[in-house]
């Protein structure tokens, strides 16, 4: 079964019901929304963990590992068919230990056994229903199964007959199959650089990346194949990476064409909502029309930052009012009070019309008849007298009938329902009504806040609200990076919020780990489960990015000291010594068969992918050049994923372009609040620079940079006013206190080189 089939996402807990639950078992005690769906199933659940493998070893019954997340849309499926059904119920306590797993909360266990399903099943995607032996080891895998068998399809029931016929009367075929395809599996995903092998070379690589993306560029709409189709932001960031270093070829002009119509017709269509912002989870159309409607913190994060980079690169202010949108959607729906963001928001809700059944996309769809009800005002001075509803009707591909093509809705949940979407612009929308294009954008505007409202009233989706380390550390970098471009100190503001959430929720200070997760408790306080979950790579990574760029925004240190300790901590943690680069988890874990390097820049980039450019920014920032070195390795280990397949991992590709082209050093001297300092840093903050890092020296000669980089400390304001030097491979520009020069020298590298 194919993920993009599966990966259909969307339940919802049902909230608390006013009649006692028949059943409920121990996930009653778990924080992870998505167990708690299932914690009055008449299923005898355990969550991952010691109780249910000691059970498993005692009892010396198989396992059965059930894995999804809670806006997951096949998940709910399976289990309101299978796991809320008494005698499937009663066949799984009776003969397995059962087990549920929040692929969110343990990526790390998740990976593994996908890993096998995906070897053995030839697909995979969520729920996925896995047969462990006691000892842990995969015997059996796949992702949905009906509950009866369904045509040629085998139902659970059946599934579950035969492997307790083949457990009983096969054991000893069935372990050593799953111990041969777990052997395979160690030494195919197995990712290492031999001895002193240096990393492939970048413009080669970075070419290659560019033909494979364009070669799968879809030309109508934007975006990479027909359909479904992702946002897939780590594609745009290199295409944009990629004409940085390219401006003058026109495979550079063909890589920023094709980013910018891309972000465009995304933010036209209806996979953006137009109603109250962000963006749903995918396409299911080629032209971003019908989404997929959940969505999901880390795509708010990427898509975040890639509009306010194309902004930067084109200049246009539909980008960055598109940044700004989801910011504020973020905010506003995502936000926790402590500082911390939530992770999801459901596809599925209760239609306002009544009924008890969840339907896709019912919080965000509109009827023709309800949008002439809420829009009735006569537009003063338009062609032939129109209402409000008219122009929103017309600009927004509003049918009678609806909008949706039935091949988009096989379920019928959208059947006389309107995904808005731009069809016109808004010159053209002007024309049409006679009235100038001031005046539609001021009518579109209250059309879209007075929908706003009336959405307020609507049951709202269900909300995944616990908060991961790695998440929220991608949204530390979307805030970061808005707020500096567009110099908004709100934004700054809730980035240093989120940076403290971090600090105060999710890391352990004495142990010096940082945390997976935390919680949402009942009184809107933060929990923590215990024991709680120790990070994975991920976690580190994208915390220690979104602390970067926090320092890049706000120029505070302690941002950069504390990435600096992270790092140190993420070597300890998982660095492969023998063969560079990152396992994804603690191999001391020993419960966790698999050691894996993540190599696949996917919905979220790999953590090495992230680690690789880490490491060489934070060798710019401490002088450690050890850390240029394991830099270099890692990207040494991924070489022949890098050379044959580059689409695979566009944010490595720009990690190797980071450190092929070497970062330059800008160096702001200046108070840090100063009038002249700012115009310095919004000057380096007007343009995009992939391969820079950005520091302030103060005249501090104890400050944490002066101490890690002696050299900083010869350099000084001009004049008593700030004055910025250019550096790359220690040579340095003259001083610059002009910032329309500055911005000359950053844009162009014409330097009076002068040795440091």
């Amino acid at each position: 079964m194919n993920s993009s089939v599966f990966m259909s996402m969307a339940s919802g807990d049902e909230g608390p019901s006013s009649s006692p639950h028949k059943h409920t078992n121990r996930l009653a005690n778990e924080r992870s929304p998505y167990l708690l769906q299932h914690a009055h199933n008449p299923v005898d659940w355990y969550p991952w963990g010691k109780e249910a493998f000691e059970k498993a070893k005692s009892e010396d019954k198989p396992i059965f590992l059930s894995v999804g997340y809670s806006t997951c849309h096949w998940c709910h499926v399976m289990e309101r068919e299978s796991f809320e059904d008494e005698e499937i119920g009663k066949i799984l306590s009776d003969n397995f230990v059962c087990i549920k797993l929040d692929r969110e909360e343990r990526p790390d266990v998740d990976k593994v056994y996908m890993t096998f399903v995906q070897a053995t099943s030839g697909g995979g995607g969520w729920p996925m229903s896995v047969w462990l032996t006691p000892d842990l080891r995969p015997f059996i895998g796949g992702t949905y199964f009906p509950p009866r068998d369904h045509g040629r399809r085998p139902g659970l029931k059946t599934v579950l007959t035969r492997i307790m016929e083949q457990w009983q009367n096969n054991r000893p075929a069935l372990e050593s199959n799953g111990e041969r395809i777990l052997e395979a599996l160690k030494k195919g995903t197995a990712v290492s650089a031999n001895q002193g092998e240096s990393p492939p070379l970048a413009p080669d690589v970075a070419n290659r990346c560019f033909q494979q993306l364009a070669h799968s560029y879809e030309e109508e709409y934007g975006g990479f194949r027909d359909a479904p189709k992702f946002p897939t932001p780590v594609n745009l960031m290199f295409l944009m990476s990629y004409w940085c270093v390219n401006r003058s070829t026109s495979e550079g002009m063909e890589a920023l064409q094709m980013t910018l119509h891309t972000l465009r017709m995304m933010a036209l269509g209806g996979i953006h909502d137009h109603v109250a912002q962000g963006f749903h989870r995918y396409s299911t159309d080629s032209s971003w029309h019908v989404p997929h409607f959940e969505k999901m913190l880390y795509d708010q994060a990427q898509l975040a930052v890639a509009y306010i980079t194309a902004s930067q690169v084109s200049g246009e202010q539909l980008f960055a009012d598109v940044a700004k949108d989801i910011l504020l959607y973020v905010s506003r729906d995502l936000s926790d009070k402590s500082g911390g963001f939530y992770s999801a928001e459901d596809a599925d809700s209760v239609p306002a019309s009544g009924g008890p059944e969840k339907r896709e996309g019912a919080f965000c769809v509109w009827t023709a008849s309800e949008v002439r009800e809420l829009l009735p005002d006569v537009v003063e001075g338009s062609t032939g007298s129109a209402i409000l509803a008219d122009i929103f009707i017309h600009h927004y591909g509003v049918k009678m009938q609806g909008n949706v093509n039935p091949e988009q809705d096989p379920h019928g949940e959208l059947q006389g329902q309107n995904v808005l979407i731009v069809r016109y612009s808004v010159e053209l929308t002007a024309a049409h009504f006679g009235i100038t294009v001031e005046k539609v954008d001021e009518l579109l505007a209250a059309a879209r806040a007075r929908l706003a409202e009336v959405r307020k009233s609507r049951p709202r989706p269900h909300l995944d609200s616990k908060m991961l380390a790695s998440w929220n550390g991608l949204m530390l970098s979307a805030y970061a990076h808005v707020g500096a471009v567009l110099g908004d100190k709100d934004l700054l503001e809730r980035a240093v919020q989120a940076g403290n959430f971090i600090k105060k929720h999710l890391w352990d200070a004495e142990q010096k780990i940082i945390l997976r997760s935390c919680y949402r408790g009942d009184d809107m306080e933060v929990q923590q489960i215990y024991p709680p979950i120790s990070g994975f790579l991920d976690d580190y990574a994208f915390v220690i990015c979104g602390l970067l760029d926090l320092y890049e925004a706000t120029l505070q240190t302690e941002w950069l000291q504390w990435a600096e300790e992270l790092q140190l901590r993420q070597d300890e943690l998982f660095l492969d010594d023998q063969g560079g680069g990152y396992f994804c988890s603690d191999p001391s874990d020993h419960t966790v068969l698999l050691q894996l390097k993540e190599d696949q820049d996917g919905a979220e980039p790999s953590a090495n992918s992230v680690s690789a450019s880490n490491l060489l920014r934070l060798s710019h920032y401490t002088g450690r050049q050890e850390w240029l070195q394991k830099s270099q390795r890692l990207l040494a280990a991924f070489s022949d994923r890098l050379t044959k397949v580059p689409i695979a991992l566009p944010e490595m590709v720009r990690a190797l372009m980071a450190q092929h082209y070497t970062l330059k050093q800008i160096v702001i001297c200046g108070q840090k609040d100063a009038p002249d300092t700012a115009s310095l840093l919004a000057a380096v903050n007007s343009l995009y620079l992939p391969h820079k890092v950005l520091m302030l020296i103060d005249g501090d000669a104890d400050s944490f940079l002066c101490q890690r980089l002696p050299a900083l400390s010869s350099m000084t304001q001009q004049g008593g006013v700030a004055t910025a030097y250019v550096c790359q491979d220690f040579t340095c520009s003259l001083p610059v206190t002009d910032p329309q020069e500055l911005r000359r020298l950053l844009l162009d590298g014409t330097t009076d080189a002068q040795a440091d």
